[in-house]
């Protein structure tokens, strides 16, 4: 099994707020196992620290239709960049994993980017919403198995 992992759970200050998401099961998971950590809104060009964001008007699916868009809370459009991120995110998952043909991304839980089953629903109020970022739909939407690191189980060996 390879590993796609949100660099914010091993430890890396990439989150929005310039901090990270540290995760101890996730880093030593990272240790043991191959993996490749991925920040899909670093890789889309976006800075750290940077506002926040959401999707508005849906979910990561509607984004990638062109149905909805990624917007921060200072009301700029981010969509293009999450969208890039999304993509290069997945070529770098596709290359790192080379022949292994089961591959798993453990990612950032609610996020616009990396959250699965549950996103933040666009009115930067709290307020979530059944639904899949950006990236996390992406990787759903081409066969890689996507968990947040509230679903992870460390694999025993």
């Amino acid at each position: 099994m390879f590993y796609a992992i949100s660099a914010c759970l091993a430890g890396e200050n990439c989150k929005y707020s310039g901090g990270n998401n540290r995760n101890e099961a996730i880093v030593s998971l990272c240790e043991s196992r191959p993996c490749v950590l991925i920040c899909p809104e670093r890789t889309g060009g976006l800075k750290t620290p940077r506002a926040p964001a959401e999707i508005i008007g849906g979910t990561g699916e509607d984004v990638l239709a062109g149905q909805a868009k990624v917007m921060d809370s200072e009301g700029r459009d981010r969509t293009e960049a999450f969208m890039k991120g999304a993509l290069l995110s997945l070529a770098q998952v596709w290359e790192a994993a080379g022949d292994e043909t089961e591959i798993c991304a453990v990612l950032k839980a609610k996020s616009p980017s990396c959250g699965s089953g549950l996103i933040y629903d666009g009115t930067f109020s709290g307020t979530k919403i059944p639904g899949n970022g950006v990236t996390a739909a992406l990787f759903k939407r081409e066969g890689i198995r996507v968990l947040t690191e509230e679903e992870f189980v460390p694999p025993v060996d």
